[in-house]
């Protein structure tokens, strides 16, 4: 195999080293790269947030209703890694098949990696496949995989958004894992002052009744049901006041 990769641009060949992790297990990997957006301006926070997520953010971000953290566009692996995680769902019209595809691969061991250099015009269209993917079809991979990877390894956790998004996180999870929400935390005073939220389709007696606190006085590990770049960094600094590590007190799943 070249130790080398060569991207093109423009008509130009750009010539760009492997990356040192890419050396170390090249076989696993999925690689990608930053994209432009056309018509620019289009899907802004969902461009930015591809192409501005660190390298580890490329595994711990996964759960996010974004979708794969190295856009499918940009995709190359070797023939023998494809070949392991498995053809494509040809399931077509509706099937998210490049999640069902980023999902296997991470279960196999694969890692994502992406070049840090725009090497790809993604044009946004109305009419785009990936629109008729129904959201609830989406949600429920990512409740799967959440479950799968992150809860079924914590004892106990906190769901952080005692809203819509958190609450509706909570009905979607096994009994098993509700039981294990110690929590919700929120900063609306509000939903903080009722003090509880009640899980009113239960059919156990009584109903279960969960805390709702102040995220300062919540205690990790986290399930993040807050839209990242949507409070003007206030969620952000929330979370770095904590002295939390993304990927192990918390993630995202927004």
């Amino acid at each position: 195999m070249n130790k080398s990769i060569y991207f093109f641009k423009k008509k130009k060949t750009h010539y760009i080293p492997y990356l040192p992790l890419m050396c170390v297990c090249v076989f696993c990997q999925i690689v990608g790269c930053k994209v432009c957006r056309v018509p620019e301006g289009s899907t802004e926070r969902y461009t930015r947030w591809i192409n501005s997520l660190s390298p580890e953010q490329l595994l711990t971000q996964v759960y996010t209703s974004h979708g794969p953290t190295v856009i499918m566009p940009t995709w190359f692996c070797s023939r023998d890694w494809f070949e392991k995680v498995g053809p494509f769902n040809e399931g077509g019209k509706g099937v998210p098949e490049d999640l069902l595809f980023f999902y296997q691969s991470l279960r196999r061991g694969g890692h994502a990696i992406r070049v840090d250099e725009c090497l790809l015009v993604y044009r946004y269209h109305e009419h785009a496949a990936t629109h008729s993917v129904l959201e609830e079809t989406i949600w429920s991979l990512r409740v799967h995989f959440l479950q799968e990877r992150v809860l079924s390894q914590w004892e106990s956790f906190t769901v952080w958004n005692a809203g819509k998004q958190g609450r509706r996180l909570y009905r979607s999870l096994s009994p098993t894992n509700q039981k294990k929400v110690k929590a919700f935390c929120d900063v609306d005073e509000n939903k903080i002052q009722k003090g509880f939220y009640t899980y009113e389709e239960s059919k156990e007696r009584p109903k279960p009744r969960i805390p709702v606190l102040h995220f300062t006085n919540a205690s990790p590990p986290f399930i993040v049901c807050v839209k990242l770049d949507m409070t003007h960094g206030v969620l952000e600094g929330n979370l770095r006041s904590l002295q939390l590590k993304e990927g192990i007190h918390y993630y995202h799943f927004s």
